[in-house]
């Protein structure tokens, strides 16, 4: 009986391992990069907010958690933290790549994604050939600084690296750069919030934001993928889209749609196990 026993609790510690690492009645943790408008900053007051928490609070609430505790990071550190398990997962604005899901799972797609080349009101690019002698400035870590650094040669220019996007546009407002290179969504959205700003150039790479988890957090991908499921097909995700970007999502967006199976399809990490999601 006492061997039996504890065989019986040699099978039950993966399961209280996986609980103590995502503790239904502690608030969700979630990491993003505070600074980043509009998916994460500080109001004034000090308060947290943008599209990445009003997401991750649709979220905990799906999911059956007390709230949302948000760890501030550099994004050229996000992912150490998270496989050091500092927070559960990664909802900031993070590109599904093939070199990422060999590293770590993605939930289904959440919102497409291009880059965004932002220069002073009246700059002028057609092409990226025109970037040639340039300064470009960029998010240190991000997937627009993988671009740019593999491009550097191609096109010429030169990067300048901050730990903050902001202060990569701020470089560029006061004329140490010409264009800072972000994610579309965000690009757009710091030219809607400075007045000296604009996006004369997108770079449609097809790409679309997904949360990061663990490798081994299967099971837990799995719920908040159901949880992202019914914040899609309820109009909630729409909603905080259109709260942050000022338009509803198009319909055939991954903002708005719905994947089969578990996961990023046609990356490493795909279950394509049928499965429903019970929204509350």
């Amino acid at each position: 009986v006492a061997a039996g026993a504890v065989l019986a609790a040699m099978l039950a510690m993966p399961a209280m391992a996986q609980d103590a690492d995502h503790p239904q009645g502690e608030k969700l943790k979630v990491a993003c990069d505070l600074g980043f408008a509009p998916f994460c900053f500080k109001t004034p007051t000090g308060e947290t907010t943008g599209f990445t928490y009003d997401m991750s609070a649709a979220l905990a609430k799906q999911l059956g958690r007390p709230g949302v505790d948000v760890t501030d990071s550099n994004f050229s550190a996000i992912f150490a933290g998270l496989f050091s398990k500092r927070y559960e997962m990664i909802p900031a604005p993070t590109n599904i790549t093939t070199e990422r899901a060999a590293q770590m799972l993605f939930s289904e797609p959440y919102m497409p994604t291009g880059l965004g080349f932002l220069v002073k009101k009246g700059a002028k690019i057609a092409n990226l050939e025109e970037l040639k002698g340039k300064a470009l400035t960029v998010n240190n870590g991000s997937i627009s600084d993988k671009w740019l650094t593999d491009n550097e040669a191609k096109y010429g220019y030169t990067i300048q690296r901050y730990n903050k996007n902001a202060d990569a546009v701020q470089a560029v407002m006061i004329g140490r750069a010409f264009a800072n290179v972000a994610d579309a969504p965000v690009s757009r959205y710091v030219a809607t919030q400075t007045p000296m700003a604009e996006v004369p150039f997108v770079l449609d790479g097809g790409r679309n934001f997904g949360i990061a988890f663990r490798k081994e957090d299967a099971a837990f991908r799995a719920k908040v993928e159901a949880a992202l499921e019914c914040i899609k097909t309820d109009g909630t995700l729409a909603q905080i889209h259109e709260k942050w970007f000022g338009v509803k999502p198009a319909a055939d967006s991954s903002t708005a749609k719905t994947y089969p199976g578990i996961g990023a399809p046609d990356f490493e990490g795909y279950d394509a196990t049928p499965h429903k999601a019970a929204c509350k």
